[in-house]
């Protein structure tokens, strides 16, 4: 990541904005630079690399992780959406640690994104170094751009879910994992 050319470019846009960059504002495109370098700091990276520890283990139910913070950049406005994300997978001799699949959202959040498609990578990530039986991934959102600007709807919540495997074939444990996430 060039953060030299994201502080000129924070500049410029300040500049466009009509905003004069003395008193504190001087050291804002530098500070703005780094800020995007870390909110961004997923682009390039492998998720699957975030899953460094996979044991060879006999368990064949759900495993499911509730509530994953996550924060991303929207990438057709720059803004953030803000949501949670609730991943599950069903092992086929497989598992990681349960860290691992929050820095793997991590990892797929800290780009510029969109939420349908981050939803998809999360359980393609899962799916292609796990080999489990299956993966469900369902990801709540709200995003500012929708509520700062446009449609300017605070509070609108965006869903998006990804079934992969047993998830999508067996309707009984896609259902079961739904209540285990949502408790109907």
């Amino acid at each position: 990541m060039d953060v030299k050319k994201i502080e000129k470019g924070v500049k410029l846009m300040m500049e466009g904005f009509g905003v004069k960059l003395d008193r504190d504002l001087v050291k804002t495109p530098k500070r703005a630079a780094e800020m995007y370098a870390e909110l961004l700091s997923g682009e390039g990276k492998d998720p699957q690399d975030e899953m460094n520890v996979v044991l060879e283990q006999e368990h064949d139910e759900i495993i499911l992780l509730k509530n994953i913070p996550l924060y991303s950049l929207c990438e057709h406005h720059l803004l953030p959406f803000i949501g949670k994300a609730h991943v599950a997978y069903i092992p086929d001799k497989r598992i990681t640690g349960l860290s691992k699949i929050t820095r793997v959202v991590d990892c797929l959040a800290k780009r510029l994104q969109v939420q349908e498609r981050l939803t998809t990578q999360i359980a393609e990530a899962i799916m292609h170094k796990l080999h489990p039986k299956g993966a469900m991934v369902v990801v709540e959102a709200r995003h500012l751009c929708m509520e700062m600007r446009g449609a300017v709807k605070s509070d609108a919540l965006t869903t998006t879910s990804v079934v992969r495997g047993i998830f999508l074939s067996n309707s009984k444990t896609r259902q079961e994992a739904l209540s285990l996430i949502f408790g109907k």
